[in-house]
């Protein structure tokens, strides 16, 4: 099988160097890749987001199999541009990589499939939001909408960051027009954070590895949030019980709410949980593989990961 991994991170080396290692794989190209991924596979100079470029080339080189990395080419529907042409292409269609294109999105599903998740409240204008946060208990955390490259989440201590995270988010827009149209303000919660990354085939679903990363600068965690600065795997905090419950009471719904929406999710479904006094709750969903957890969990998966992604 000759396979195209799109991307240009260390979640693509990794895959890259995973799928070469398949007895049925015989070619892997990366676009655009990496120095890491030229090692391992054939580097292509076609960007991420380059749709029609990328199908020019799968047809061209005849590539049987495409797995998508990021998150940004999924939400603009790459994986249903592969399918018109009649190209596999492992991942989410647009509508299902809402999950995590839509913060809102997201949160109102967690909430009609009853996936314990932090209480929460979506403005689509600054002034009700500028109310709102005058009446909390904090911390509160500000969350843009939409995609923001993992830095639209602004844990606030007191009225004034919640105003100012307003502000940069919904005001000058910093994380770009469409994720500031909307926000979510929830309350904070306490606890460690763990990511659980599951194959989804639309209803089948397989828990990979769980994994922990470290998330904010500077030490002590006095820094902002940095979407992840390198992961470990195994975790001590990830019980057998844990995960079940994880599985049962976040994963198991999610699925089964997206199949009855007529969005079924197929790929990677990533949940960023946060273990409370009271429980896993859902702090968030991806909808890819994670960077950079895909790291320590491919290191340690002994299936042939050519296979898993092919039966999802």
């Amino acid at each position: 099988m000759k396979i195209l991994v799109i991307g240009k991170g260390g979640r693509e080396h990794a895959l890259v160097w995973k799928l070469a290692q398949s007895p049925r794989v015989t070619h892997v190209f990366c676009a655009p890749g990496n120095a890491g991924t030229a090692l391992d596979g054939v580097n292509v100079p076609i960007e991420a987001n380059d749709v029609d470029a990328l199908v020019k080339f799968a047809k061209k080189e005849g590539i049987d199999f495409t797995v998508v990395g990021p998150e940004d080419p999924l939400a603009a529907g790459m994986v249903d541009y592969f399918q018109e042409f009649g190209l596999r292409a492992f991942g989410p269609t647009r509508a299902a990589a809402q999950i995590e294109a839509s913060k809102v999105f997201a949160k109102k599903l967690m909430r009609d499939a009853d996936v314990p998740t932090a209480e929460f409240r979506v403005f689509d204008h600054p002034d009700p939001a500028r109310a709102y946060v005058q009446t909390r208990e904090y911390p509160v955390v500000v969350k843009a909408d939409g995609l923001a490259a993992g830095k639209g989440v602004i844990v606030c201590s007191n009225t004034e960051e919640a105003l100012a995270a307003i502000e940069r988010v919904m005001v000058k827009e910093e994380f770009g027009r469409a994720a500031g149209r909307q926000i979510i303000v929830e309350k904070r919660l306490e606890g460690e954070e763990l990511s659980v990354l599951a194959l989804v085939s639309g209803r089948t679903i397989v828990p990979l590895a769980p994994s922990q990363d470290h998330k904010r600068a500077f030490d002590g965690d006095t820094g902002p949030n940095t979407g992840g600065m390198g992961a470990y795997s195994p975790t001590p905090l990830a019980t057998p019980e844990l995960l079940n419950d994880i599985e049962a009471h976040a994963l198991v719904p999610t699925v089964h709410a997206m199949k009855r929406r007529r969005t079924p999710f197929r790929g990677v479904l990533y949940a960023g949980v946060i273990v409370t006094n009271q429980g896993p709750r859902i702090l968030e969903y991806n909808c890819r593989f994670g960077d950079p957890e895909t790291q320590p969990v491919l290191m340690r998966l002994k299936t042939d990961l050519c296979d898993l992604l092919l039966a999802a």
